[in-house]
């Protein structure tokens, strides 16, 4: 089996490589993540340009294809970089649920505002209490006539606070583990009764709190069958988890090889710290974990592009190792860097922070674990 990228992968990944080294060196991200903003507004509107937020989507909805494949290349770049631009949140959460769900007039307006750069979107589906069930949803919406009224707390809610329409799962019947009844609204950000606390998580990204305090949204505004909605965000979490598991491989491999680097310059008792055999086994065994991680996420996406029952688990054995891969490689390399490796004026102590936060999104390896032997 052939595993190489097609001649179209391949200029994708070649020109977010070219950006990432040119335009997004450390100092320019980490005045991104004070910014304001949290991110670069021009840079929105350059991924726009050059296609990159057409990637996920199908030829259907206007975009290049929507494999997970094409994802994967695309997000092991932004890894490389810790590009904290909310292409994550926009673009293959709530844009997904909209691909996924949405009607023609929906997808018309959102996924084609999407593409061209002009909308932001983020999608509100964890509670305090719920963890990692996706099922666990205390937020009601209540049908009020042409209307649903949405009351309910919203956690860790990522680009929520840059969002313009934020997709939200809430309980239209049932009880509050109940797999049915769960639906979907797209909710204007600045309607009445919304209000969002944003805040800058330990990675440098944002995220927001979102409470819902009676908000009406129009019956139109129902993303997919009502009470149905639980499968779609499933499978939308899915391609979410490949996409940061991918990030999480680029990272990786920044990691180590800044690692290696390091340790050529580094002098102790009057030679390299390179030419120590001990460092030299601990960071081959860095470069292996990364090469197996790189294996699993290939695997995964394939087996996504796939579908079918074997893409569940191949999500949760990936998550698994990623975690796994990523606290063994975030370690190593802030050790063998010694004090200086976790100041704030150092990348790699960064890459250490985004690979931890990617070992927590959408469960953690032990969740995935867990759910891998119950499928």
């Amino acid at each position: 089996m052939d595993f190489s990228y097609s001649e179209e992968q391949q200029m994708l990944q070649d020109s977010i490589a070219k950006f990432v080294q040119n335009d997004y060196d450390f100092d320019t991200r980490m005045k991104l993540v004070k910014s304001d903003t949290g991110y670069g507004e021009d840079n929105w509107k350059l991924f726009a340009e050059l296609g990159w937020l057409m990637v996920p989507f199908s030829e259907a909805d206007g975009g290049l294809g929507g494999s997970a494949a094409d994802l994967m290349v695309v997000m092991e770049e932004f890894g490389k970089g810790i590009v904290i631009e909310p292409f994550l949140a926009t673009t293959v959460l709530g844009g997904g649920l909209v691909a996924a769900a949405g009607n023609d007039n929906q997808k018309a307006e959102l996924i084609g505002g999407i593409m061209e750069g002009g909308l932001q979107m983020a999608f509100a589906y964890a509670e305090p209490q719920s963890r990692y069930n996706l099922a666990d949803v205390a937020t009601t919406a209540k049908k009020d006539g042409d209307n649903y009224v949405l009351s309910g707390h919203k956690a860790v809610v990522l680009n929520g606070g840059a969002a313009d329409v934020i997709a939200v799962s809430a309980r239209t019947s049932g009880d509050q583990m109940d797999e049915e009844g769960i639906s979907l609204f797209l909710v204007d950000a600045k309607s009445d009764g919304v209000r969002i606390k944003s805040y800058r998580t330990q990675d440098g990204s944002r995220a927001a709190e979102v409470h819902l305090e009676n908000v009406s949204v129009p019956a139109d505004k129902l993303l997919g069958e009502e009470g149905k909605a639980l499968p779609v965000i499933n499978q939308v979490i899915n391609r979410a988890i490949l996409s940061i598991c991918a990030e999480a491989v680029g990272a990786m491999e920044m990691s180590y090889k800044k690692t290696v680097e390091y340790t050529k310059t580094r002098v102790q008792f009057g030679v390299p710290i390179a030419k120590f055999q001990a460092l030299q086994h601990r960071m081959a065994d860095m470069f292996v974990e990364h090469q197996q991680a790189k294996s699993i996420v290939l695997m995964a996406a394939m087996k996504l592009d796939q579908g079918g029952a074997e893409a569940d688990k191949a999500v949760s054995a990936m998550k698994s190792r990623i975690g796994k891969a990523g606290r063994r490689i975030g370690q190593e390399s802030i050790q063998i860097h010694g004090g200086i490796g976790v100041t704030e004026e150092l990348d790699v102590g960064h890459y250490f922070k985004r690979l931890t936060m990617i070992e927590l999104l959408f469960g953690t390896g032990d969740f995935h674990t867990q759910r891998f032997a119950q499928l």
